[in-house]
């Protein structure tokens, strides 16, 4: 009995360390997002990330979007010093099944401490080489 109950904690301790290190690479990711470092960035993007975006309007419907890895690099880094910008999640829903994970986050946009809009991120990672890759991000958009 006392095997089993070890064997259960640390199943539940390794579940939530895997858990905290995809938390903490979405963490890294948009530290340098809201520091407009793309090298951090990238630091925790696969090479082949994939980035999609749907807006959500009553007026002019929904629109699904793709852009590349560096058209966002080039349009984080050329954000004017003036303007002050913040992403807060307001969750995080993390799956993992063994070198994968997918994270549902939540969150509300601020644009010079003003709300901006609110919506989803979610995020597939892929574990490679013993550290957790942004593969695939798709956020929703709505004001």
């Amino acid at each position: 009995m006392k095997l089993y109950i070890v064997i259960l904690l640390f199943i539940g301790f390794s579940v939530s360390a895997q858990k905290h290190d995809v938390q903490k690479t979405i963490e890294i990711f948009f530290d340098g997002f809201h520091q407009k470092d793309t090298v951090k960035m990238q630091s925790v993007c696969s090479s082949k990330i994939i980035l999609q975006s749907i807006s959500e309007s009553e007026t002019k419907g929904s629109k699904l979007s793709d852009e590349t890895a560096g058209e966002l690099f080039k349009s984080i880094a050329s954000i004017p010093s003036n303007v002050k910008f913040q992403e807060k999640f307001l969750s995080y829903n993390i799956q993992i099944d063994g070198t994968m994970a997918h994270v549902w986050a939540p969150y509300e946009f601020y644009l010079n401490d003003k709300l901006s809009h609110t919506g989803v991120n979610t995020f597939t990672l892929f574990k490679e080489k013993g550290n957790w890759k942004i593969i695939y991000l798709i956020d929703t958009r709505r004001k």
